[in-house]
């Protein structure tokens, strides 16, 4: 695969690393891009998810060049939103703002936007947006009190993981659960492929070596 481009991971989180490492992608570089997550007045929910994508690739890629990557590199960032309406959860950090997600998404529908940003060695940028329709049961006192303190929602977007203990909340999910774990699996396989990145090398390898 000569000439193949390095694959930069614009984050730092482990669910990303094992969602692209569950399609067989190992990124050659992890490089964590903390940017101000704070919402601009009036910004709905779906534009805020993706333009915290791009700011992410964008500020990955230029710490990537101080670093001396060089320039035969793609970088790959996601961001996740969670909404009601259009009102916008944080990423709880203190147990009375995830007590304030918990019963706000309590017995609702709610949204959750990944915006996914791809820089391609060219500079060029790709985009998706993955909208994911989510409803949680009506929480019990008992539930949510045990829930936090399980401190389990510490640092997510709306309180919660889907892939963890929240996960027994959800009675609905219309979209893709991986988009709510952290990164559309469908959408980024199809960005990678579609600039040429050999998303199905690994597979190959993987059947030969199984002696499918």
């Amino acid at each position: 695969m000569a000439g193949r481009p390095d694959l930069i991971l614009a984050s730092a989180s482990p669910r990303r690393l094992a969602l692209l490492n569950q399609i067989g992608i190992e990124p050659e570089h992890l490089v964590p891009a903390h940017v101000d997550e704070t919402p601009e007045k009036g910004e709905l929910p779906r534009k805020l998810a993706q333009r915290l994508a791009d700011l992410k690739a964008l500020t990955a890629q230029h710490k990537a060049s101080i670093a001396g990557f060089g320039t035969n590199t793609m970088v790959l960032a996601a961001d996740t939103v969670v909404a009601v309406g259009r009102r916008i959860l944080p990423k709880a950090e203190t147990m009375e703002e995830a007590s304030d997600c918990l019963r706000l998404l309590s017995g609702r529908a709610h949204r959750v936007y990944t915006g996914v940003t791809l820089i391609t060695p060219s500079g060029a940028r790709r985009h998706r947006l993955v909208e994911t329709r989510i409803r949680f049961k009506r929480l019990s006192s008992k539930e949510m009190e045990a829930y936090l303190a399980s401190a389990e929602w510490r640092d997510k977007a709306g309180g919660y993981a889907i892939q963890g203990i929240a996960g027994a909340f959800v009675v609905k999910l219309v979209g893709s659960y991986s988009a709510v774990v952290g990164l559309p699996l469908h959408e980024t396989t199809q960005l990678l492929a579609g600039e040429g990145y050999p998303v199905h090398f690994n597979w190959l390898n993987q059947s030969s070596l199984s002696g499918v």
